[in-house]
């Protein structure tokens, strides 16, 4: 649940609703050694006779109300759960802005996925010998997941956040980042390889003079 100030509460309960459709629809799928998975071809239009209800949905920059908004935040789900495996994704898309302050955030910023149907898919391939399974879930208080495998993998994931900050350039505020996927021996912990898969660079849409922990970066 999202504090966002004048926003209907109505409309976030309805987002629980959608995503508690969306994960009954992709819990217990398989992804077998070569297939692909995409959230639009499992989760279907999203209409209110399938039990999609209006939600905050991001249109142009802009905070609409549209059936099945929301759903973002379980595509954002999946994205992160998948850095943290060897597939690869294949389609996702991304916010060219920042546009809500950090509430709560457990992840790097720029790890989001957003989808939009049927224009806007998030997609991923398993390029690998293993078969994984996703498990999706809301409980009372957060939408939950996992990725299982059917064997032990020789290699563990790890997703890093490098070089973050807050820069103005012109007058206008950017927020920029480097992410990272870290591959390590699970014995020993040893590095395997680090990938720099994403370099982020998003215009702030928020005034950050009203939160105290941001330093912006003053630029020539």
């Amino acid at each position: 649940m999202r504090k966002l100030a004048g926003t209907d509460q109505a409309l976030q309960m309805n987002k629980i609703a959608s995503l508690k459709t969306a994960a009954s629809l992709i819990d217990s799928i398989v992804i077998n050694p070569g297939e692909v998975f995409s959230f639009w071809r499992l989760v279907g239009r999203p209409t209110e006779k399938r039990g999609f209800l209006p939600g905050l949905q991001l249109s142009f920059g802009e905070l609409v109300s549209m059936v099945g908004g929301g759903l973002c935040q379980f595509s954002n789900l999946l994205h992160w759960m998948v850095l943290q495996t060897p597939m690869e994704v294949t389609e996702r898309h991304r916010h060219s802005f920042d546009p809500f302050p950090d509430y709560r955030r457990t992840v790097p910023f720029g790890t989001g996925a957003t989808v939009f149907y049927n224009y806007l898919d998030f997609m991923f391939k398993n390029n690998t010998p293993w078969r994984f399974q996703l498990k999706t879930w809301v409980d009372e208080d957060n939408l939950q997941g996992e990725i299982r495998s059917e064997e032990v993998l020789p290699s563990a994931f790890t997703v890093e956040e490098r070089n973050h900050r807050f820069i103005r350039i012109n007058g206008t505020v950017y927020r920029e980042n480097e992410l990272w996927q870290i591959e390590t021996d699970p014995v020993t912990s040893e590095i395997i390889s680090e990938e720099l898969f994403m370099k982020n660079h998003a215009e702030v849409r928020y005034d950050v003079s009203k939160i105290p922990a941001i330093e912006v970066i003053e630029s020539d």
